[in-house]
């Protein structure tokens, strides 16, 4: 309880810490007012792990090794166990339908074969750019939630799957996994499916989450993170497929 009472006091009183920077004069939940939600918020993360970020969207602090910090919804939801919305790889706007043919970044020549126009590796789709991560201008996290948000990278997904324990469980009748950080502190992934088509399918089956990495040997697809119930792992998805997104925060002032 002494060290509750000692953050509370370094929050709301003390101005040299880079969090009262952040938040003046304890504004902790950002509301431009001191008052008693701003100690509940406070109080939520020392129980939780859980802050509201300045646009209303909450993240949690996992205790991962790169101090990565992760959104506790996915871009279109308002709880943790929302599907959300579905993108396809590189696109930054949901849509009716998830087909090859109205894919963004790829396009046919008059006898029907398919080529890339942006993030390609290989020759064999068209003009090479060798880039293999998305630009912010294409990520849809950084064009919706706001700069201080990205698509998790490569390296992001596989440290959530290699430093978090898994339960695959129901939350409020969701079903999905239930991660636990080195620190205690967790985070709900609901299996939302995928979308090959017009509607979701495999909700509640298994679920992707896209990176924002391109699949360099194959610049066709592109890295999700993949779970159901007995796996969970990084995979090589279809890049015109519409997927989830579960984001991370670029600013780890906090």
């Amino acid at each position: 309880m002494r060290n509750c009472v000692s953050l509370l006091i370094s929050f709301m009183l003390i101005s040299s810490t880079i969090h009262a920077q952040e938040y003046l004069r304890g504004d902790v939940n950002n509301d431009g007012q001191v008052n008693i939600t701003d100690v509940t918020s406070l109080i939520d993360y020392v129980l939780h792990g859980a802050w509201p970020d300045k646009d209303n969207h909450e993240y949690v602090d996992l205790g991962l090794p790169s101090g990565t910090l992760w959104a506790t919804c996915n871009l279109g939801a308002s709880t943790p166990e929302e599907g959300g919305d579905y993108f396809a790889w590189g696109e930054t706007v949901p849509k009716d339908e998830y087909t090859y043919g109205n894919y963004k970044w790829w396009y046919y020549d008059e006898n029907g074969y398919r080529y890339i126009s942006k993030y390609n590796t290989d020759s064999y789709f068209g003009p090479v750019d060798d880039k293999t991560e998305l630009e912010p201008e294409d990520d849809a996290a950084y064009v919706n939630w706001g700069t201080s948000w990205r698509m998790p990278s490569y390296d992001q997904v596989v440290e959530l799957v290699n430093s978090c324990s898994w339960q695959w469980t129901s939350r409020n009748g969701v079903i999905g996994h239930l991660l636990t950080g080195p620190n205690g502190n967790t985070m709900f992934l609901p299996a939302a499916g995928y979308c090959d088509g017009s509607s979701p399918e495999y909700v509640g089956t298994y679920g992707n989450f896209w990176s924002r990495a391109l699949y360099p040997t194959l610049p066709d697809r592109a890295f999700a993170l993949y779970i159901d119930s007995q796996y969970w792992d990084s995979e090589d998805m279809s890049r015109y497929m519409g997927h989830v997104i579960r984001a991370v925060r670029i600013s780890q002032s906090r």
